[in-house]
């Protein structure tokens, strides 16, 4: 415990964008509370109002609330976004370990497979994926963990090629002590930090290209309250109604600075080669 309040007091930085992460991830768990409106009751006759007492962010053309629109498509984007940095992680981290470990043909598989996906641009390659699949959030984070999954894979592989040259693993290797332990026992513990400090890195960067995807029309649906959407369906109005775009925009502003920056922090706290 006083090594945890110790990082928090070293680590300015650190410590204000855990709050401010913190301060997200709680809007998103209590939009329910926070949302004085309900996101998806339409009122016509309050079509395009401006910010007032009433609706501090205005209406939109169903005249639901702006309000409460982006305070739910907090908990979207946030739920979308994790699931995605985590199958990225997992599948990433997974298909590295054995490409490393097992090399021969197996790595030669799965490093072409991930130099042919790097070779595309990536935004451009899950658009292609998502139109062949349908516009959706599910298919959104399929498309973009299909071309997201080589950067851990390569980052996998390489620490795994560092570590196995490891005296207590050529140890384990002589003593018979079975594959699958050698990889879950003296492999992963020795890497999960730089692979978890990659993935909280990554949170911002997905945030935004899952809500490109939305603004595309590759995303999220209506009626759901997603920023990216958001801003697809206030830009026929951006001149007569501005604030449809301004604060969903704000909004993803601000999440992609702080878990950026929060990235940023948890690499200077946690990574090893980083001198503490």
């Amino acid at each position: 415990m006083k090594k945890v309040l110790r990082t928090f007091k070293e680590n300015k930085q650190f410590t204000l964008f855990f709050i401010l992460g913190l301060v997200v991830i709680g809007i998103a768990i209590f939009a329910p509370q926070l949302s004085p409106y309900d996101p998806l009751d339409a009122v016509m006759t309050e079509s395009l109002q401006e910010p007032s007492s009433t609706h501090p962010f205005g209406t939109d053309k169903l005249g639901r609330d702006l309000l409460s629109r982006v305070i739910f498509g907090t908990r979207t984007s946030l739920i979308m976004t994790l699931c995605l940095v985590a199958v990225i992680f997992v599948i990433g981290t997974f298909l590295g370990v054995i490409a490393g470990y097992f090399g021969g043909v197996v790595d030669a598989v799965i490093m072409r497979i991930a130099d042919m996906m790097i070779s595309f641009p990536g935004l451009v390659l899950a658009i292609a994926i998502a139109g062949m699949l349908g516009p959706n959030l599910v298919n959104a984070v399929i498309s973009i963990a299909a071309v997201s999954w080589t950067k851990y894979a390569r980052l996998a592989r390489s620490m795994v090629l560092k570590v196995k040259k490891s005296l207590y693993i050529e140890a384990a290797i002589v003593n018979g002590t079975k594959t699958w332990k050698i990889l879950l026992v003296h492999i992963l513990p020795n890497m999960v930090t730089q692979m978890v400090v990659t993935a909280a890195a990554d949170i911002g960067t997905m945030m935004l290209e899952l809500a490109s995807l939305s603004f595309l029309g590759f995303g999220a649906t209506a009626p759901t309250p997603e920023w990216g959407l958001m801003l697809n369906e206030g830009r026929t109005y951006m001149a007569k109604a501005p604030w449809l775009m301004i604060y969903p925009g704000i909004a993803i502003v601000i999440c992609v600075v702080v878990f950026n920056m929060l990235g940023d922090s948890i690499r200077d706290v946690l990574d090893p080669r980083q001198d503490q």
